[in-house]
């Protein structure tokens, strides 16, 4: 049933195919998803807010008991019954479409790396997709909370430069400030191998930075330009000689 709707919802929001992967070798692609255990996280956060949610309900049931049996059947108590009842069947209803909304997320989620950039895409209603290319990479890191720890998942913070200036807007968590870049940050949320993939993409971003622009090696195969001859100073400094000789004559004459 589940695959049914996704199908339908996935046709009728005009979602995309597979994402197209981003620049670099085809043959250092790497495509993976979150990790299964990245659903139960979230499985477990979702009821986590179910319970409350049904506590405050069964509490609001009871007021509303107690409210019609002191009212003894009086017009009042019912409506307020009835609506708590209208209430419980829309919350059920709402629990039910953000289980199919939670599974989507993780379905629709992808992770594509290549020697030369990233690429990550998220969201059915809300398609997004961040590419950010190593050369620009600024900075890996490892989110895990206790939860997460527990499960065996963690996320994969990478942060990128976009720009220069202090002005608004841009995706991520920008950074700003006079004259500063602007920073873009992307999640591998969920994944099982994060060290792995922190150490994978340190790798592939140490040898974009070898071979990027403005690489010494590029810098010392230019052509230096040539030194000028040296002057010939040999016949100067023996006119300058023969002239302060005269001059030393000249003063003994006198």
């Amino acid at each position: 049933m589940f695959e049914a709707g996704k199908t339908w919802l996935l046709k009728v929001l005009h979602v995309p195919a597979d994402p197209d992967p981003p620049a670099g070798d085809a043959k250092s692609l790497y495509t993976f998803r979150a990790a299964p255990n990245y659903f139960r996280y979230r499985l477990v956060t979702w009821g986590i807010g179910q319970i409350f949610i049904l506590l405050t309900i069964g509490l609001l049931f009871i007021g509303a008991a107690a409210a019609a049996v002191k009212d003894g059947g009086q017009p009042g108590g019912i409506l307020l019954s009835a609506t708590l009842v209208l209430t419980a069947g829309a919350l059920l209803l709402g629990a039910l479409v953000s289980l199919f909304s939670l599974r989507l997320d993780y379905d629709m989620r992808w992770y594509l790396v290549t020697d030369q950039s990233l690429r990550i895409r998220e969201g059915v209603f809300k398609v997004r997709e961040m590419t950010m290319t190593f050369a620009n990479v600024q900075n890996i890191s490892i989110r895990q909370g206790p939860l997460q720890r527990l499960l065996g998942v963690a996320d994969l913070e990478v942060q990128s430069a976009g720009g220069g200036g202090g002005g608004g807007g841009g995706g991520g968590n920008p950074q700003q400030g006079p004259g500063s870049l602007q920073m873009h940050t992307g999640y591998f949320r969920g994944v099982d191998n994060a060290e792995e993939l922190r150490d994978l993409m340190r790798e592939r971003l140490r040898l974009a930075r070898g071979t990027g622009l403005g690489d010494p090696d590029d810098v010392g195969t230019a052509a230096a330009p040539e030194s000028p001859p040296p002057m010939a100073l040999g016949p100067v400094l023996e006119e300058m000689r023969a002239e302060a000789e005269a001059l030393r004559r000249a003063a003994e004459a006198l």
